[in-house]
């Protein structure tokens, strides 16, 4: 079993990245759903992903057929038994170059096999995103009962046709550093925009409605909730994963139950799910920040933010849809949707010349107290895959380092050929930042005290401070 992901990765380096160009163009799909451990392909993957139940039956597999994996998972299954067989738990393996992670919970088993660079803890944070995700399907009593009355029990007969969603989970935590921040990323937006948006909500609220979001681009534009209620920003990246995971959504209005496991894990919320769309408001979109560089954008097209509605009520889908209906009237009525779209849009793109700082290349800021996070787009330096890959393995790096349960640290600074890294933990933020090389520490730290007095003065426009 280890010995088979021992093979060299450089050999397999050019097929991935001719992959990974056409998984780019392509976006999410099973196209690998019929690969197994004979496949010349299967072992050149840079994360493979395994879940399986604890009597050993294969429940998901990233790339190739479940049924043809199964042999490896009930060795999977018997690592993890051999261990608790000795009242242990198998938490991770390292051979070569790859990591082998274990999470065993709610009568699952988990596993990565990764070549990424990754330190077990983040695959493992992975990992329970993954668990959630199916929580979003079945709710933790349903999944209790299930495997207590039937411990061999084929969970793919409850999961089957969600497939999509985990993948598209897993390319997400490739590509978006909001997952290991535990922060959600706010649209740049003035403050007038939004503050309008939240009183179009107010106004049009309903008593069957719990939450309403603004989603962009899998960034948040705001947040309507109670006051005595919030949304953990895990379940946030599990809704954001769910609108950009379906297009589906775009073509009528949805209703959907999803279980939101920070926030009750127990039941569903219903899920009133739809695109307000101004036809006039073309807008070239560049795409997530973390993901596009500025090379390549999508043609203008009509441009739509999707509005979810959520309620405990599984019969307010009629209320909600009305509800919605006020909300796109006045939204379109105050122009929002045309103001949303300059904001994502080339025209009033957020980029890293603006703070004015010279050798600053990118950096990302983190508010421990609103758990949102905001970065600039990507741009040259970091205008190929590799390149971004490249810089989100340094915050990779920066961030293990600084939250390392052995030794934590404040404040690193690390250098490489390309770029100077610096990163720096209070008790009120999380900053990561990337220099040219030749910036020594002392430099990059007083680079880093303008840079926090430019995101106080833009706060307003950066985050959501005053959700309605």
């Amino acid at each position: 079993f280890l010995r088979a992901f021992r093979a060299s990765s450089a050999s397999c380096s050019s097929a991935w990245e001719t992959r990974k160009k056409s998984q780019a163009t392509a976006g999410p799909n099973r196209d690998h759903s019929e690969e197994d451990v004979h496949h010349p392909n299967w072992i050149c993957h840079r994360k493979h992903v395994f879940i399986l139940s604890e009597a050993g039956k294969p429940i998901y597999s990233r790339y190739g057929s479940e049924d043809k994996l199964a042999t490896i998972m009930g060795v999977m299954q018997a690592l993890v038994s051999f261990v608790q067989d000795d009242k242990d738990s198998l938490r991770w393996l390292i051979a070569g170059n790859h990591k082998f992670v274990f999470i065993c919970k709610h009568h699952m088993v988990f596993v990565t096999v990764a070549n990424s660079g990754e330190s077990p803890q983040q695959l493992a944070l992975q990992l329970n995103y993954t668990c959630n995700q199916i929580l979003s399907v079945l709710t933790l009593s349903q999944l209790n009962r299930i495997f207590q009355q039937r411990r061999n029990f084929d969970l793919r007969r409850l999961l089957s046709g969600t497939e999509k969603f985990i993948d598209n989970l897993w390319d997400l935590m490739d590509e978006e550093p909001s997952f290991i921040l535990g922060a959600v990323r706010c649209l740049p937006l003035p403050s007038s925009v939004r503050d309008t948006i939240g009183h179009i909500l107010q106004q049009a609220r309903v008593p069957e409605l719990v939450f309403a979001l603004l989603v962009v681009d899998n960034q948040l534009v705001t947040l309507l909730r109670p006051k005595r209620y919030s949304l953990h920003p895990t379940d946030l990246h599990l809704i954001f994963n769910l609108v950009d995971a379906s297009m589906a959504f775009r073509t009528a209005e949805s209703w959907i139950p999803i279980c939101l496991p920070k926030f009750d894990n127990a039941g569903y919320l219903h899920a009133h799910v739809s695109y307000i769309e101004d036809e006039e408001s073309a807008v070239e979109v560049p795409g997530t920040p973390m993901k596009s560089g500025t090379s390549s954008s999508v043609p203008p097209q009509s441009f739509g933010a999707c509005l979810l509605l959520l309620s405990t009520d599984r019969n307010a889908f009629f209320a909600l849809s009305k509800c919605r209906s006020n909300v796109e009237q006045k939204m379109l009525k105050h122009n929002c949707i045309k103001a949303i779209a300059e904001a994502v849009g080339h025209r009033a793109a957020y980029r890293i010349a603006q703070t004015e700082i010279n050798d600053l290349l990118h950096f990302m800021y983190k508010s421990k107290v609103t758990h949102q996070y905001t970065s600039p787009r990507l741009e040259a330096p970091y205008v190929t895959a590799g390149d971004r890959q490249r810089l989100i393995a340094l915050y990779q790096y920066l961030h293990h380092r600084m939250h390392s349960a052995a030794r934590p640290l404040r404040i690193i600074y690390h250098v490489t050929q390309q770029e100077a890294v610096l990163g720096w933990i209070t008790n009120h933020f999380e900053l990561y930042a990337t220099f040219s090389p030749l910036v020594t520490k002392p430099v990059a730290i007083s680079a880093l005290n303008k840079l926090l007095r430019w995101i106080k003065h833009e706060e307003d426009r950066l985050f959501i401070l005053n959700p309605q």
